[in-house]
């Protein structure tokens, strides 16, 4: 299935599709909402994370949590931090990640251009 978003679509709907998509476990659809580009920051190894960049290193690096049927995304508040027509729209998210047996919470930095995320810079607290 192809989903397109609109070019026009503000950050915040753009990165509400992507949260409903990853509740549903449809990589696909989540991938389609990312620029060809996209740059990843994971949490995880300790201490930076590791850099993904381009819809084939996002797939391998999100498809662990996209396949866990108990992973399950919380945004618990975001805002709009700064709009550039250069650079996007950026966007701080706080979040929390349940697994069954755990959850995690976290900030993410995220960029919006043209309707695509180009950038997600994820942090936890440890």
């Amino acid at each position: 299935m192809t989903h397109h978003t609109p070019a026009g679509a503000s950050a915040e709907a753009v990165l509400s599709r992507f949260t409903a998509a990853l509740n549903r476990h449809d990589l696909c659809a989540a991938l389609a909402l990312t620029s060809s580009n996209c740059v990843f920051e994971a949490t995880w190894p300790a201490p930076d994370g590791e850099r993904s960049v381009g819809h084939t290193e996002l797939e391998a690096a999100w498809k662990t949590i996209f396949n866990d049927p108990s992973s399950h995304f919380t945004i618990e508040e975001s805002f709009t931090a700064s709009e550039s027509f250069m650079t996007g729209t950026r966007v701080v998210q706080r979040w929390r990640y349940d697994w069954d047996g755990g959850h995690v919470r976290g900030v993410e930095l995220v960029t919006v251009k043209e309707g695509l995320i180009t950038e997600k810079l994820a942090n936890v607290k440890g």
